[in-house]
Formats: structure tokens, C-alpha cells, sequence
């Protein structure tokens, strides 16, 4: 009897892939503070817990809180009464808590306390009789949020170099400056030293605004990008901070491809990829990172090595909301 025709595709040795892992990756102690916060609410006020806005931009983080009683809206007027209602990590303008209070109704504010710092400066520059010159990108809930702690006018958005050749403040004019959170830390640097050259006497934050996390994943992806043939970051994108991952690998020369789950790869981002370089933004779950690998190694013979670039072990306190 004849052997069996063998199956040269299923026989045929893989092709190794060498996966450089950076860390830190991933959650951050903000979007880790605001999804507990979330679970919290449910469990002591019985779902359906409504939140405004995606708590986090992260689709599989969002569903996962469905599941368990979440449920999303974009507007305060979406909130029935007597419901409880938490705001995202993002941070709302002042007039989201006041009409909640308004309407009697029971809030929890998931705003990250980084941001909450920013939106404190920003109180503060206006006491002091300053115009604030706000570097971030237009629309995204964070900018909204923070130009929302301040009298109409009292900020003007910065978006870009060119948009720093295009302000018309006069000579003597109080000015200060403060930043998203989550930017780039290269573009960022460039701006503020344009604006300082533009107005001297410009008055800058105590400490930096963009977040701890946000500066030590773009660092690690500057450590993997220049050993990499494609990167891969796992992120949404509405992501602010996994958007601009993106950008700094490619600024090696590197092809990145920004995913939000496994399914979106395909076995031709592969070819003539020896070293794969792989980071996930602040919103993205450690098990996103797996599923990447797990198909990875369906198509390879995967090596992994982590690089560490820094220790993350900062911590943020639950609101008494949730905790009492």
C-alpha cells in the first residue's frame, strides 16, 4: 500500500521570527485606576452603571465592561435619572459635574490624576492673569476636557510648529503654556522651544504634562524600532498615545502598523521580516499582547526577548466613591 501524500506546506520547517517586546507597554496606572473604577461602581451600585464617553479608548477594554453592566454614552442627556454616571479617564469640562449635581445625580470622576494636575495649572495660569497657549490635538476628549476648566477665551490651541508662527499676542502679553498628556515627547520639545523663542518670557508648567507613561513607552519604542524590519503596536485609533508610538518607530526608517486585535494582521506584513518589533499603547490589555504572539507563532517560529527600558510602579488612589 502507497504511503500517504505528504503535506510538504504542514511539514515545512517555519521561518523564525525574532520578537523584541518593549516594556513598559500597555496599561498605565491611570487606565488601570479608571477601569477599577468602573468595575467598582457596578458592584456597589448594581448595573446598569452608565459612563460618558469610552472609559479608555480601547474597544476589547469597553466591550469587557458591557459585559458586566457598562454602559456608554457620549452625552450627559443620555443618563436617565437616578442612574449612577462615570466620567472617562480623559477628563470633562467643569460644566459635565455641574449639571450632573444639577440633576441630582450620583458621579464618579474616573478623570486620570495626571490630567486633573493639567486642568489645576490651568485654573491657576488664569488667577494669575495669563493667556494659556495649549499644545494637543483638536477634538480629541482630553483638549475638550481641559479647555472646558477655564472662561471661554481664556486658552488658544496649539497644534503644530506652523501654528506657533501664526500667534499674534502682543509684546508683554502674560502667557504660559501647557500640554496634552499624551503627546509626542520629540514634536512637543520642538514646539515649546519655538514658543520660547517666540515669547521669551512665556511661563512654563512646574514639571512636564506629558504623562510618565506616555514618555516611557515612546523610549522603548526607540529602543526596539532601530532593530526591528516592522513594528506592531496594539492600540485604537482614537489613541492619542498609541498613535503617536507609531509615528516614533517610523521615524527609524521602520515600517509600523498600528492594530487593535490579532484578526487585523496579515502573513504578508511578514515578508523579509526577520526582527518584529511589538508595543501596545496605554489602553491596551496585557491579553492583546498574547493574541499578537499566539498568531505570530502560527505563521513562525517565534523567539521572544523583552527589553526593558524602565520600572513602572506608580500607583493612583481610588475616588471615596468607591472605595467608602
Amino acid at each position: 500500500m502507497n504511503a500517504p501524500f505528504p503535506n510538504r506546506a504542514a511539514d515545512a520547517a517555519k521561518l523564525p521570527l525574532t520578537v523584541l517586546i518593549a516594556a513598559p507597554r500597555g496599561f498605565c496606572a491611570g487606565v488601570d485606576r479608571a477601569i477599577e473604577i468602573v468595575e467598582r461602581a457596578i458592584e456597589r451600585y448594581g448595573a446598569p452603571v452608565y459612563v460618558r464617553h469610552e472609559i479608555v479608548h480601547n474597544r476589547y477594554v469597553v466591550d469587557g465592561l458591557k459585559a458586566k453592566g457598562a454602559i456608554f454614552v457620549e452625552e450627559l442627556d443620555e443618563v436617565p435619572d437616578g442612574v449612577p454616571v462615570i466620567f472617562s479617564a480623559h477628563g470633562v469640562p467643569k460644566s459635565v459635574p455641574a449639571e450632573a449635581e444639577e440633576r441630582g445625580l450620583t458621579y464618579v470622576d474616573a478623570t486620570c490624576p495626571l490630567v486633573s494636575k493639567v486642568h489645576r495649572q490651568a485654573e491657576r495660569q488664569i488667577e494669575a492673569g495669563r493667556h494659556i497657549l495649549f499644545i494637543g490635538h483638536r477634538g480629541h476628549p482630553e483638549v475638550i476636557g481641559t479647555f472646558g476648566q477655564v472662561p471661554p477665551g481664556g486658552m488658544t490651541l496649539v497644534e503644530t510648529l506652523s501654528d506657533v508662527e501664526t500667534l499674534d499676542f502682543p509684546e508683554g502679553e502674560e502667557l504660559s503654556f501647557l500640554t496634552q498628556t499624551t503627546l509626542s515627547v520629540d514634536d512637543t520639545a520642538a514646539i515649546v522651544e519655538a514658543l520660547k523663542q517666540r515669547y521669551p518670557n512665556i511661563v512654563a508648567p512646574k514639571a512636564e504634562d506629558i504623562c510618565y507613561a506616555t514618555s516611557n513607552r515612546q523610549a522603548a519604542v526607540k529602543e526596539i524600532a532601530p532593530a526591528s524590519d516592522l513594528v506592531l503596536v496594539i492600540g485604537a485609533p482614537n489613541s492619542s498615545n498609541s498613535l503617536r508610538l507609531v509615528e516614533v518607530a517610523e521615524r527609524f526608517g521602520t515600517k509600523a502598523h498600528l492594530i487593535q486585535r490579532a484578526s487585523e494582521m496579515e502573513p504578508s506584513w511578514l515578508e523579509g521580516v526577520a526582527t518584529l518589533g511589538l508595543t501596545a499603547g496605554a489602553s491596551a490589555p496585557e491579553e492583546l499582547v498574547r493574541e499578537v504572539i499566539d498568531r505570530l507563532a502560527e505563521w513562525r517560529e517565534v523567539e521572544e526577548h523583552t527589553l526593558v527600558t524602565a520600572e513602572e510602579k506608580m500607583v493612583f488612589k481610588l475616588p471615596r466613591e468607591v472605595t467608602e
